[in-house]
């Protein structure tokens, strides 16, 4: 089934329909294995009805999912760590996040203008993160000794991957994000706007957005997520867990879906359809070529250039990009503590854990010819190379999965992670 704008704003109409699940997404090239879902009978045959619900930001879907309006959601991977705990002052909901709904996709652009600027300080398209961050570096230290305004970049939401890897790598060239440039927030759809006004200098946003900056020649993508962390996670099936506990043969079903639709999203022959159908008004909207282009893989940087293979720049399923894994939860948890928006608590460790859930994931794929990892956690960062891993069928074949500064982060040692970084607590 398609989505209904007009969803009953009272709650998920599951209530009246048990075969049917209402799921609330924002219009972005990831929300595709909820659309594939829907649109090409994965969920019908597990005996599902799903009711999409488009929406525009992330507080919206926050605050939707958080009273109920939506049994799930297509989610920040942050954002159901930062219900349960009650972060940044909102509604204190347990929350859990049983599916990954991929990996990367997300890019840093910046506007013309800016990059023109960065040009001048010798910075090339094809330069790595730590390259590219350096030439920003100066020219924010130029913009301060000559009195210009700090530049204004744009996140999605707080709570979001977005916000804490422009964070991380703005920081790693010793970019103060809260004192040296100017952090705003604004939902994805409106941030080429933004930048073509000149409201914004820059942005970090999920695709297609970056590529449709490009298209309309007002922006240039100078790093992808997949550089500055590959096969970092983005967005997750997040739902509260009171829904969780009294609709398992439900949840399950949906799981089972969305696995069969990350199986056939993965497809390169099926790239062309899929592509197709987020370019629905009703889902993304846009040009198909350009969300083609991120599930290729294949991204313009600069208009006018040639699009360029970029390896693992969104992945719906290769490399268990499926798999809640619990390090991402506590990378997640990490950042929060780190940009202080959260206390560190030892006992806060537990209830993160909690948030992501390998076993609701293995319990409903565990009849399938689902591979599933042995562990629920890894390091995060230490491989340099694909690998085989322990799993269920012995074919599972993880990473390369590094940062881009080299740092690795080890779930069971949060603390010294921190620590490293010069946190304080």
């Amino acid at each position: 089934m398609g989505p209904d704008d007009h969803a009953d704003r009272q709650g998920g109409s599951s209530n009246d329909d048990s075969r049917t699940v209402t799921i609330g997404f924002i219009p972005l090239v990831d929300c595709a294995l909820v659309v594939a879902a829907a649109e090409k009978g994965f969920a019908e045959d597990e005996g599902l009805r799903l009711s999409l619900v488009r929406e525009t930001s992330w507080a919206n879907i926050r605050d939707r999912a958080m009273l109920g309006h939506f049994d799930a959601a297509h989610m920040l991977a942050p954002l159901p760590i930062a219900s349960t705990l009650g972060a940044g002052g909102h509604l204190q909901v347990p929350m859990v996040a049983p599916f990954s709904l991929g990996l990367g996709g997300n890019a840093i652009t910046l506007s013309e203008r800016i990059w023109s600027a960065l040009e001048a300080e010798g910075a090339r398209i094809d330069d790595d993160p730590a390259t590219m961050v350096g030439h920003l570096a100066r020219l924010v230290a130029l913009r301060r000794t000559e009195g210009a305004p700090p530049l204004t970049l744009a996140t999605v939401y707080p709570f979001s991957g977005h916000n804490y890897e422009l964070r991380y790598w703005l920081a790693s060239a010793g970019i103060d994000p809260d004192a040296d440039v100017r952090l705003v927030v604004l939902p994805p759809p409106f941030m080429v706007d933004a930048l073509a006004d000149g409201q914004v200098d820059g942005f970090c946003v999920g695709e297609p957005w970056n590529s449709t900056a490009v298209d309309e020649g007002v922006g240039v993508i100078v790093a992808t997520k997949s550089a500055l962390w590959r096969q970092g996670p983005d967005k997750v099936l997040g739902l509260r867990r009171q829904f969780a506990k009294e609709h398992p043969e439900r949840l399950k079903a949906l799981i089972r879906a969305l696995h069969r639709a990350a199986t056939w999203a993965s497809e390169p022959d099926h790239h062309g359809e899929l592509a197709e159908l987020l370019s629905r008004p009703a889902y993304v909207g846009g040009r198909p070529e350009v969300m083609l282009a991120a599930l290729s893989g294949q991204i313009t940087r600069r208009k006018g250039l040639a699009p360029k293979a970029i390896a693992d720049f969104l992945v719906l399923h290769a490399h268990a990009a499926n798999f809640p894994w619990q390090s991402h939860a506590l990378w997640f948890y990490s950042q929060m503590v780190r940009w202080g928006q959260v206390p560190y608590r030892a006992e806060d460790l537990a209830r993160v854990r909690e948030v992501y859930r390998p076993d609701l994931y293995r319990a409903a794929l565990q009849s399938t010819d689902a591979d599933l990892p042995n562990a629920s956690a890894k390091v995060e960062g230490a491989l340099k190379a694909a690998t085989p891993v322990a799993s269920k069928s012995g074919r599972m074949v993880l990473g390369p999965d590094g940062f881009f500064d080299g740092r690795l982060f080890d779930p069971d040692d949060v603390e010294g992670y921190l620590k490293s970084l010069g946190v304080e607590f």
